[in-house]
């Protein structure tokens, strides 16, 4: 157990090392400074070209999010149709895959662009190599480069002085794409293909048993997938059980590669923040308000999973490795229980275990994790979601001590507040919503088979789901039945609506901040960089998750624990 934990901290310490000097980098990559990438820059002027878009032409908050709305409606429209047709397309089909069924390409659709990544289909059976290339790998670059670009624009926001530039989100995306995602991509999957991951499009692996019987086992273009799957916090896997099939993480070394890459450029971003501000201290400050959290949830649900089930302890019988159900013995509870934590506090969702058979606890913190949604978060979205504490915390502080709110020398008046309120509103309001309407439906019908768990299990799996959805994470409780009418539908809609218009309303702030003239700073200035400001930041966000949450994770999770 010793080994186990020596593990969890040393992929945490590599993650962080390797985070600040990335964080540098992707900083000058939005500022538009020399970087070893630059060789790229002719394949990007030939894309522009080809696309008819000027990535130079200042665009302001408005026509930015035009932008990026009319992209992601193109990459929608895409995805849903090759799903739609697949069967038709014979190309890369060595099993002939039939089509998938309307609602549910509704919903792949709705949660790959979303970058939400939720899976109410098993990715070896429901999907041909090319809808798994041009479908599922395709939107994991895009829908991850749509948040990492949507950042950018918030950056540029909160250094613009009386301005309404907020740069050109063309431009940023091609270069998220090009500068961030593809070269890291490529480095992983070489380390995850010289571990034994497969890349194939041969179809269906004719294999003989020790038994020696012969079977056929699916195979596919797994390793690029996987890569960014893992990068771009979209945690859609090849396969059905994800990131805890063998073929999809092999062994220990892939697990933490895999770790690492889920953490890594959603905790750059937070460093990038500090090099294209010259905010340092700010940036650490903030990172280290995220990094208590993670921490606290980490050291939590280690501490559950490692002690074992009570019920069982309470039998006389010995659980020398701590709670296994749902484990691959490879990984262990601890390395678990830390992909636990790592995938939802950073909106992925790939898992490395069934989370349903995790300790009650542990769940709990799981959903804890994705209902704050801003403890790194996914790429880019996760510190703009993050922002919006920010801007309620300043505001709160100056209220508290009768200073002026103002964060990097703009003054945080009552439309910032406001919209930052309903961005945090939107959150809890969909998935509250959401799980009493499933609720209130098997109530009505408690034979409709969507329930391994009919008690307060039950209600967890279906507070989870929406969670999940809301959060644009993915990853489930997988004793539910969600490959229905009902969920695809619904989640659907929620991926899109809780995607989407957190972007708007913080992107709007960051216009609305770029247009003001700074105030110089003064005695009545409330500092942000400070710890004082931390604990305010911190005690901001714990407690709007708190009040918005703890009634319902008391009927689930914490009602569950207590039955154990």
């Amino acid at each position: 157990m010793n080994t186990e934990i020596f593990g969890v901290v040393f992929i945490i310490l590599l993650i962080f090392i390797s985070a600040y000097p990335l964080g540098k980098y992707i900083s000058k990559v939005f500022k538009g400074e020399k970087v070893w990438s630059d060789f790229l820059s002719p394949l990007e002027k030939l894309i522009f070209k080809i696309s008819s878009i000027d990535p130079n032409e200042p665009m302001d908050w408005k026509e930015n999010m035009k932008a990026l709305l009319r992209l992601n409606l193109i990459f929608f429209l895409w995805s849903i149709i090759i799903l739609l047709v697949q069967g038709y397309i014979h190309i890369w089909n060595p099993v002939n895959i039939g089509n998938m069924e309307a609602a549910l390409s509704f919903n792949t659709a709705s949660s790959f662009v979303s970058n939400t990544n939720l899976q109410d289909y098993s990715g070896e059976t429901g999907l041909s190599y090319f809808s798994q290339m041009l479908v599922i790998c395709f939107m994991q670059f895009v829908s991850a480069a749509t948040g990492i670009a949507a950042l950018a624009l918030l950056f540029k926001g909160l250094v613009q002085k009386k301005a309404t530039d907020l740069g050109n989100f063309y431009n940023l995306f091609l270069k998220s794409c090009t500068r961030i995602l593809l070269p890291l991509s490529f480095v992983f999957a070489i380390i995850l293909l010289l571990n034994g991951m497969p890349t194939t499009f041969n179809g269906l692996q004719k294999v003989f048993t020790l038994e020696g019987d012969t079977t056929y086992v699916a195979t596919g273009p797994v390793a690029p997938i996987v890569v960014i799957k893992q990068l771009g916090t979209n945690g859609g896997g090849f396969f059905g059980p994800n990131s805890a099939h063998p073929f999809e993480n092999p062994n220990y070394l892939t697990n933490i590669v895999e770790t690492i890459s889920l953490l890594l450029i959603a905790a750059a971003l937070v460093f990038a923040f500090g090099f294209y501000l010259n905010k340092k201290k700010l940036a650490w400050i903030l990172f280290s308000v995220m990094l208590v959290v993670y921490l606290f949830f980490v050291a939590s649900a280690v501490h559950f999973e490692d002690a074992g089930n009570p019920k069982i302890a309470k039998l006389g019988i010995s659980q020398p490795m701590g709670n296994m159900e749902g484990k691959e013995v490879r990984f262990g509870p601890a390395a678990s229980a830390l992909w636990g934590v790592t995938t939802t506090s950073t909106s992925n969702g790939s898992v490395n275990s069934m989370h349903d058979s995790h300790m009650p606890l542990s769940g709990g913190i799981y959903m804890l994790d994705m209902m704050i949604n801003g403890i790194f978060g996914g790429v880019g979205v996760g510190f703009i979601n993050f922002f919006m504490f920010i801007v309620i915390a300043v505001f709160i502080g100056g209220l508290m001590i009768g200073r002026t709110p103002e964060f990097l020398g703009k003054k945080i008046e009552a439309r910032e507040v406001k919209i930052a309120s309903i961005v945090i509103l939107l959150h809890p309001f969909v998935i509250l919503v959401g799980t009493a309407i499933a609720a209130h439906t098997v109530a009505l019908n408690p034979g409709n088979g969507w329930l391994s768990n009919p008690s307060f299990h039950g209600f967890s799996q279906m507070l989870y789901q929406f969670t999940s959805s809301s959060a644009n994470n993915g990853s489930g409780f997988e004793g539910l039945g969600d490959n229905v009418a009902f969920w695809n539908i619904s989640t659907g809609i929620v991926m899109l609506i809780s995607r989407f218009l957190p972007i708007i309303g913080p992107i709007a702030i960051a216009g609305s901040l770029a247009a003001k003239k700074t105030v110089p700073e003064s005695e009545g200035t409330l500092k942000t960089d400070t710890i004082a400001f931390a604990v305010i930041l911190l005690g901001t966000v714990l407690v709007v998750a708190a009040l918005s949450f703890f009634p319902a994770l008391t009927l689930g999770p914490i009602a569950e624990y207590f039955t154990l």
